[in-house]
């Protein structure tokens, strides 16, 4: 290039330069007066970047967005306004995790020369970590909080928020000074108020709320200011973005938003005011039209991910509303779970979703059905719902696309969308705060399914079904009687092909373990239940965003749970839940995987201040309880029958005599480590030879040294075992200890031999070859698998389990896990000569202490509770003991006398059955004569059932009157179901019913 050129280029460069700079003062000015005065408040510390605005204003029009500041804790933008703006800058920047602060301003002026608006977003990131937030509230760190500003947000709350609960205002403050103390700093006391009045409506109105105040703000279009919460909000794909598609796709203008996220210690709040003007001049005042359509959106943000298929193909095409689609999407999730677990090819996740998708006109007449269902208020409901339901059976009973197999498996994924809707006795749907849907199922639905549908399943069939459906997962509570009880686990899955896989066989492995637990209630009042929920998260999702997601989905599953069965008179107490059942339904949880303490203390407090039949009884092993793993309370029943079969059968004195053991499940788990501590404690001469849990796995030939291991049980791992206290030939396989070569992950084995302990690298084929044949391959006289994934044994590798002379790596086994084998497998085994004492019968303490722990919470008051809970829980595990020796004698004195004609896992199904059968029917009985539970007989065998403590003390033994008469039939069938299957015998039985008839019929 000539220099000439060169020089007038620079040269007009510099003018220009000039030129701009020369406007710096005019932009400057027109800032201020264009701009709120909030925004140079909150950007105080922004004099670099105002600098750059100021020089820049004139130009930017040119570019999509200007960056005035960009580093790890900041992103400060600029922009020219446009119809879609916002939301288009929001879809492309970089997503962050940690939010704390954002804010979006819009000038009240046009930009100088130009026809558009000026808008500057400006996101923080530098979120406290909620362990970091409960540590400070613990240490009350909160004390450098100034009283003035205590005093001026008083004053304000008076003025704006006259219902605001003052008795939480000091705590609110601190919670707000200790996550973002510049934002207190720097806010108007008045905005100050307006967030921590917020937070206490969303927290109030269950983790979810929606205001709209209408103002009118001087030289602005600003109509309205929304005020959203919401606990605990969806951090994957910027929540925000979501939010600002809600006001974008309903034709609302944001011209100012300010948002702040504070964490109470165990989740993060989202607390957010929106200025916004509607572009058709419509009302946005609370009980508008457009106000509850603004509402149903927002909220359904906590269920409907805009990144969902359902959205993408049914919303933002305009093809329904964000609640219809996630009603779709819930009937997608729910045709799959049912119909994917014997044919998971066939009905995937992808081939349903196209069903639904590629034929919205099925679709929209689904959703138009169950709104003639469910939608309160309905005038003519049933002529609308019966011409509704006949064009839908004729729509699918004729889906003809001229594709055979294809349309076959669509009438099939259609017609159980139909059993799904006409089955469903309640649902959530309708209601406003909710964080999850939940539909009350008749399980006669599935008697409408195809046979090949439920040919794997248990063959009886449940009392209820209840399918729940959310953002980032859905679940199943299956319970298999009336008054039921059961565990809450959650599968944490990472990536879509691990939430396939689990998703497959989410419905079967509820049912078979709610049926599992419901031979195991035998001996309790509550029927047997489970409730099974399923995460997805993706694989590099930290551990603090995981434990997010996790109580998200959990505290959205219990909202919905109680939206359904807190009732008033028998039906539901929300008016928005139309009821076909109408019936108190007292249905019991406690925790199991993936359920931590913080959440089962939320869970119980949510139910009692929210009025369910139980209150805090819905949720078992709270702090004010019978803790599982504190008690070891499920292991004193395994550890009991161990102890009776291995005398009555092996003649093997576990208290005097040398035996071995292996164990699945580490020292530091509920059953297994206090497996092994009863063990160490009461067995001198145990050898514990092999334990596999999720770290790894360790192996000694001799038995593992007792001081290294009572080191570790009930506090760490497998992996923190002194590796040098192992014997020749023993070894330890570590999972979380890895290293790379190359493209090779090799994991950590250390072995110790004759001359020292040796450590070697070994690859990821042997590392799992090793770990996953130990269970099958070392010997033991006692095998207690106590963890480890459902039908780890099954047909398929039985054989594994005997050696080359057929003999059995284990002469007995005690189920501490729940189906780790399966049923077929069992039976294998048994007539192959080894002993089992299936889960339902040698696990089922653990259910009776947490049984016990309910009647305590509808017995006691907390007070009473904590001052005689020493003497209760000694009460309740001399039950436990009693309870597992008696069934563990019977079953091997009803195999004695079978002979080789039932198998002792045969036998536990056997006493179930039997029990069970008879508490049906005792139930029903007294449910149709009430009066007889103020028999004072009767009031003597519901006291028979109880801990001495309640028993024995009169003021405790006139508590049976507050307990729900449901309650006190099911405590009379249980006490008399279970007394005559363990206490007489079918010809006692007999005698009795004949001697009635006799007397009856002569009059004698």
């Amino acid at each position: 290039m000539p220099g000439s050129t060169v020089t007038n280029v620079l040269s007009e460069v510099k003018e220009t330069i000039k030129g701009h700079e020369s406007k710096v003062d005019s932009n400057l000015e027109w800032l201020q007066q264009a701009m709120h005065p909030f925004f140079f408040n909150f950007n105080q510390d922004e004099i670099e970047s105002l600098a750059v605005l100021a020089s820049a204003l004139n130009r930017i029009h040119r570019l999509p967005y200007l960056r005035l500041t960009d580093t790890p804790e900041r992103l400060l933008l600029a922009q020219a306004s446009h119809s879609d703006s916002l939301y288009e800058t929001l879809s492309i920047i970089k997503r962050r995790e940690n939010l704390s602060y954002s804010e979006i301003n819009t000038s009240f002026q046009k930009l100088p020369g130009n026809d558009e608006y000026l808008e500057i977003l400006r996101f923080d990131y530098n979120r406290k970590s909620d362990a970091d937030i409960a540590t400070l509230i613990e240490n009350d760190a909160a004390t450098d909080l100034p009283s003035s500003i205590m005093k001026e947000v008083e004053a304000e709350l008076s003025i704006h928020a006259p219902d605001f609960n003052k008795d939480d205002l000091e705590s609110l403050l601190k919670l707000l000074w200790l996550n973002n103390p510049t934002y207190v700093q720097v806010s108007h006391p008045e905005r100050i108020a307006r967030m921590i009045h917020l937070y206490q409506q969303t927290k109030f109105r269950g983790g979810i709320h929606l205001d709209i105040n209408p103002i009118s703000t001087p030289n602005t279009d600003e109509k309205a200011r929304v005020l959203f919460g919401v606990s605990n909000p969806p951090q994957h794909n910027f929540f925000m973005l979501q939010v600002m598609e809600v006001f974008r796709r309903l034709k609302i203008k944001v011209r100012r938003s300010y948002t702040v996220t504070i964490s109470n210690g165990v989740y993060p709040n989202f607390l957010a005011t929106f200025y916004v003007s509607p572009l058709d001049d419509s009302s946005l005042e609370p009980g508008s039209e457009r106000f509850k359509e603004l509402q149903h959106e927002l909220y359904n943000t906590q269920i409907l991910s805009s990144s969902s298929g359902s959205f993408d193909n049914l919303v933002a095409n305009g093809l329904m509303n964000g609640p219809d689609a996630s009603l779709v999407k819930a009937m997608i999730t729910f045709v799959h779970t049912n119909l994917a677990h014997n044919n998971p090819e066939r009905f995937a996740p992808d081939v349903i979703q196209r069903a639904f998708h590629n034929h919205p006109d099925v679709s929209t007449h689904l959703v138009r059905l169950f709104h003639a269902r469910f939608k309160p208020e309905l005038e003519d409901r049933e002529a609308i719902y019966d011409a509704l339901l006949e064009q839908a059976t004729e729509m699918v009973d004729n889906f003809n696309t001229g594709r055979r197999f294809l349309d076959q498996t669509r009438r099939t994924v259609f017609q159980s969308a139909i059993s799904f809707i006409t089955n469903c006795l309640k649902t959530n749907f309708f209601v406003q705060e909710k964080h999850a849907l939940a539909f009350r199922l008749d399980p006669a639905y599935l008697e409408e399914l195809d046979a090949e549908f439920t040919s794997d399943l248990p063959v009886d069939r449940p009392f209820r079904i209840t399918f729940f459906s959310g953002r980032s997962g859905s679940g199943y509570h299956i319970g298999f009687s009336d008054i039921a009880r059961g565990g809450w686990r959650t599968l944490i899955t990472q990536g879509h092909d691990d939430y396939v896989n689990s998703a497959n066989t989410l419905f079967k492995e509820n049912y078979v373990l709610a049926h599992t637990q419901h031979l195991k209630n035998k001996d309790i009042y509550e029927g047997g239940s489970k409730m099974v929920a399923i995460l997805n998260t993706r694989p590099d999702t930290p551990r603090p965003a995981v434990l997010q997601y996790l109580y998200k989905l959990q505290f959205g599953f219990i909202h919905a749970f109680l939206d359904l069965y807190i009732t008033e008179n028998g039906k539901a107490k929300d008016p928005a839940v139309v009821d076909y059942y109408g019936e108190d339904e007292p249905i019991e949880l406690g925790p199991d995987e993936n359920m931590h303490d913080v959440m089962i203390e939320l869970i119980a407090q949510q139910a009692a201040d929210r009025g369910y039949v139980l209150g805090t009884g819905v949720m078992s092993s709270k702090k004010v309880g019978i803790n599982h793993k504190d008690y070891g309370v499920t292991s004193i029943g395994v550890i009991r029958f161990a102890e009776v079969t291995m005398k009555e059968v092996m003649g093997i004195d576990m208290h005097k005599d040398e035996f071995s053991v292996k164990f699945t499940g580490g020292p530091n788990g509920d059953v297994a480590g206090n497996g092994m501590r009863l063990l160490l404690e009461r067995c001198p001469q145990v050898q514990v030879r092999l334990i596999i849990d999720g770290s790894g796995a360790i192996f000694d030939p001799i038995g593992l040294d007792r001081d290294a291991l009572s080191a570790i049980v009930l506090q760490s791992d497998l992996d923190a075992y002194d590796s040098a206290a192992l014997n020749p030939g023993g070894y330890i396989i570590y999972r979380n200890q890895q290293r790379t070569e190359g493209i090779r992950t090799l994991y950590k084995k250390l072995m110790q031999t004759e001359s020292g302990l040796e450590e070697h690298w070994i690859s990821t084929d042997e590392f799992y070859k090793t770990y996953n044949n130990l269970v099958f391959s070392v010997e033991a006289d006692l095998f207690i698998p106590a963890g480890g994934r459902p039908e780890t044994i099954a047909a398929h590798n039985v054989d594994q389990f005997f050696n080359n002379e057929g003999n059995p790596s284990a002469n007995v086994i005690v189920e501490g896990a729940n189906s780790f084998i399966t049923p077929d497998a069992r039976i294998a085994l048994q007539n192959r000569g080894v002993v089992i004492m299936r889960d339902a019968s040698a696990n089922k303490c653990g259910v009776i202490s947490s049984s016990y722990e309910i009647i305590a919470n509808l017995m006691l008051s907390t007070e009473e509770f904590l001052s005689n809970k020493e003497r209760y829980v000694s009460d309740v595990i001399d039950i436990l003991n009693r309870m597992a020796e008696q069934e563990a004698n019977l079953i091997i004195k009803r195999h004695r006398l079978a002979g080789d004609s039932l198998v002792y896992t045969e036998i536990s199904n056997q006493l179930s059955h039997e029990i069970n059968s008879h508490y049906s029917k005792m139930f029903s009985f007294f449910q149709s004569k009430p009066e007889l539970i103020e028999d004072e007989r009767y009031r003597t065998a519901m006291l028979q059932h109880m801990p001495v403590l309640l028993s024995e003390n009169e003021t405790f033994r006139q508590r049976l009157d507050q307990l729900p008469d449901k309650v006190k039939y099911a405590i009379l069938a249980s006490k008399l179901a279970s007394g005559m299957v363990y206490f007489s015998d079918d010809n006692a039985v007999y005698e009795d019913i004949i001697e009635a008839q006799l007397g009856r019929l002569t009059g004698s």
